[in-house]
C-alpha cells in the first residue's frame, strides 16, 4: 500500500469528521484484542476513528503508529484524544480516494 498523500488525507479527514470513535483504548493500552478489534472494523469499513479515553496515559501519537503498525494502516490523523486509520479492504474497497 502506497502512503496517502495530502489531497487523500484532506479527503479522508473530511469523510471521518461526521463518525463517532468505533472503538475506544482504556487503561490496559494496546492489547492484542484491541488491535484485531480495529483490523477487523479496518477490513468492514476501511477508515476507522479509534478513540483514547483519559485513563490511558501513554503517548497518542506512539498508540497511533503501534496501532497503525500492528494492523497494517496508515494514520490519517491524530487531533485530541482521536486516531484516524485508513486501510483499503481486500475484498470489498468503498472508499475512492482522489
Amino acid at each position: 500500500m502506497s502512503e496517502i498523500n495530502s489531497k487523500q488525507r484532506s479527503y479522508l479527514m473530511k469523510l471521518a469528521q461526521t463518525e463517532d470513535p468505533v472503538i475506544h483504548i482504556g487503561k490496559s493500552g494496546l492489547t492484542p484484542e484491541i488491535c484485531n478489534a480495529v483490523s477487523e472494523a479496518l477490513e468492514a469499513r476501511e477508515l476507522v476513528k479509534v478513540g483514547i479515553l483519559k485513563n490511558n496515559f501513554e503517548d497518542i501519537r506512539c498508540t497511533a503508529d503501534a496501532l497503525s503498525g500492528r494492523t497494517r494502516s496508515q494514520v490519517v490523523t491524530v487531533i485530541g484524544r482521536k486516531i484516524v486509520l485508513f486501510r483499503p479492504s481486500r475484498t470489498k474497497a468503498r472508499i475512492e480516494l482522489p
